[in-house]
């Protein structure tokens, strides 16, 4: 096994959020490296840029101003550069019609925003352990809503 860390990405406009989701990962088993943006324009803007580096996972808000999740998944899919990355829905949102909408879309996994530290460490850390589980298919509903 590699010693590199996992590169992360968090896409989310809320600072509290980034806040305790670096920390989670940070006290998680696994060596992550993780960067962080503000919203959906400025997640774009560094996907697309050809210098920049992809991510393993991608967390991905749903709902962020000037771009939101779902426009940023339909973009990401449609690329052929960026069509292959593991795009992990992560919202407050336990709507069914948004559960259903980022599957159809392309999205790899679903991750209702956990409500303690302890669950938030927990999901990250099993997502970010078992990345690669979430890049094959088949892919299917009933495994797409990650539950902790």
């Amino acid at each position: 096994m590699s010693n590199k860390p996992i590169f992360v990405i968090l896409a989310d406009d809320d600072e509290s959020d980034r806040m305790n989701f670096r920390e989670a990962l940070e006290e998680g088993k696994l060596k992550t490296t993780v960067v962080s943006v503000n919203d959906g324009v400025e997640l774009m803007e560094y996907l697309l840029r050809e210098d920049s580096q992809l991510p393993t996972i991608l967390f991905l808000d749903l709902n962020m101003p000037r771009k939101n999740g779902i426009e940023c998944l339909l973009e990401i899919r449609k690329s052929e550069r960026l069509r292959e990355m593991v795009v992990a829905i992560y919202s407050t949102s336990s709507s069914e019609k948004d559960i259903e909408h980022t599957f159809n879309s392309g999205a790899n996994v679903y991750i209702k925003k956990p409500n303690n530290f302890t669950k938030l460490k927990s999901v990250l850390n099993e997502i970010v352990m078992y990345v690669n589980l979430y890049r094959e298919p088949p892919f299917n509903m009933a495994n797409f809503l990650l539950k902790i």
